[in-house]
């Protein structure tokens, strides 16, 4: 196991690519804090889960969106688990709009939650490894529209373009502290936030043309390159995106 002795705050783990996170991090060894915002059922299945591999688990809600939610989520983590190693920014939304119609409401609070939220989280945290004296691991699920245009999700877009330099500036200002900080690029993956993709053969097959592998993503392919991240294993990577698509990113072509 190689996360054993170490606690994991998991953002959004109450469903999709965060309870994926979530419950492989517990596997590794990890105790771990689920958050959510609205779906306290789905925490509380992910926390049971974990809690029945023999890991430390707490549920703690919170909207990340908000910076005094975000900063008391990270203060209340600590306390649940008696200390934190690793932080993964999961939660994220998105909303489709064309650009011209897109609204100041929306907008912001995609910005919110994906890089704001995100922004004050890694601060909280680093602050706490930092008083602690702790190294430790900052882990960003973002998506290839960090590097990808996607028309009439501009927003997203642009949430996660803040992101990837976000990650790129944290890596440098953070490595004296001993904390690496990454993204996970993923690209199509089977979730509950894509749920009408998936069911819809008219739009399900020209997105898998342009995924030379072949399939769309699980959740568990995301999650594994977390736990990695999060290991001893990935002590030396600050500073870099890894993409978990496919190959949809340099293979992608509007139809």
């Amino acid at each position: 196991m190689t996360l054993s002795g170490k606690n994991a705050l998991v953002t959004g783990s109450d469903q999709g690519i965060g309870q994926a996170i979530a419950l492989e991090m517990a596997r590794e060894g990890a105790g771990v804090v689920v958050n959510y915002r609205a779906n306290r059922e789905g925490a509380e299945e992910t926390c049971s889960q974990i809690r029945q591999m023999g890991r430390k688990a707490a549920v703690i809600q919170a909207d990340v969106g908000q910076v005094a939610e975000s900063k008391r989520l990270v203060r209340e983590s600590a306390a649940a688990l008696n200390g934190l190693d690793i932080l993964v920014n999961n939660a994220g939304i998105e909303k489709r709009a064309p650009f011209l119609e897109v609204t100041e409401e929306d907008y912001q609070a995609l910005l919110d939650v994906n890089l704001t939220g995100p922004f004050f989280l890694s601060q909280s945290f680093a602050q706490f490894l930092k008083d602690a004296g702790r190294p430790g691991r900052i882990i960003n699920i973002s998506s290839v529209h960090e590097e990808l245009p996607f028309p009439h999700f501009a927003p997203y877009c642009v949430s996660k373009g803040g992101l990837k330099m976000m990650m790129r500036d944290l890596a440098i200002e953070l490595a004296s502290c001993g904390i690496t900080v990454n993204n996970i690029a993923p690209g199509a993956i089977e979730t509950p936030i894509n749920r009408h993709l998936m069911s819809d053969p008219k739009l399900l097959a020209p997105l898998l043309k342009n995924i030379p592998l072949g399939r769309i993503g699980q959740p568990e392919d995301v999650a594994r390159v977390a736990a990695f991240l999060a290991s001893s294993g990935a002590d030396y990577i600050t500073g870099a995106t890894i993409v978990v698509d496919g190959g949809l990113l340099w293979n992608y072509s509007e139809q």
